[in-house]
């Protein structure tokens, strides 16, 4: 998904209106989603939040509706519109059939968090633009500012946050691998020099990483 929206000049990026509870549940299984309360029994009649399938059902819904644009025009991920182009006439061309799509689909889109003819935008925590792909300033300056881990689970949360952005990392497994080692079972918490000097390392090449330019 960044790479096909990557190196585009211009981006509208939309949201979804109180996402899943726009999609309808046939009345015949409207009982599966039965609860109780201090006032009775009751049954969703649109598909809610924390149903096991709601994620995957609204994605394939999404999917339906943009099948012959996804990839092409615009990108989807859950109830995220993200619509793409070089020209500017043909890219208000691209956003005009999708909402033409969102009308005859009858998909509310939330206009307070929805941006369009914008140059640059946030896309599942990368920074997209013409210039490529590159990570989210506001997520590395939390990282940046972070002191060093003091426990196990300390190391754990750390990995994985400056895992996130390990394409931009060249050797990433090689320069974490003091701190790996501490994950390791039966070995002591010792968070020693060349520990130390990873974690500097790795703060220090995340504010520094470089635009990723995806492949033509």
């Amino acid at each position: 998904m960044l790479k096909i929206l990557a190196r585009n000049k211009y981006y509208s990026f939309l949201n979804g209106f109180s996402g899943y509870f726009q999609i309808p549940i046939d009345p015949h299984d409207q009982e599966k989603t039965t609860f109780t309360c201090p006032y009775g029994t009751f049954t969703y009649r649109r598909m809610p939040f924390g149903l096991c399938n709601a994620p995957g059902t609204f994605q394939r819904c999404m999917m339906a509706i943009f099948h012959d644009i996804i990839e092409k025009t615009m990108e989807v991920f859950m109830d995220d519109f993200s619509v793409f182009g070089n020209s500017f006439k043909n890219f208000l061309s691209r956003v005009d059939k999708m909402l033409q799509r969102c009308e005859d689909t009858n998909l509310c889109l939330n206009w307070e968090k929805s941006h369009f003819m914008i140059k640059e935008g946030i896309v599942l925590g990368h920074k997209i633009s013409k210039k490529g792909i590159e990570v989210d300033k506001a997520k590395v300056d939390v990282i940046a500012k972070l002191p060093h881990p003091i426990t196990v689970k300390g190391v754990r949360s750390f990995l994985d946050h400056a895992g996130f952005y390990r394409r931009f990392i060249k050797d990433f497994s090689k320069i974490s691998r003091p701190m790996t080692h501490l994950l390791e079972k039966n070995t002591p918490f010792i968070f020693f020099d060349e520990c130390i000097q990873a974690f500097q390392m790795l703060k220090k090449k995340l504010t520094e990483a470089p635009i990723l330019i995806a492949p033509d």
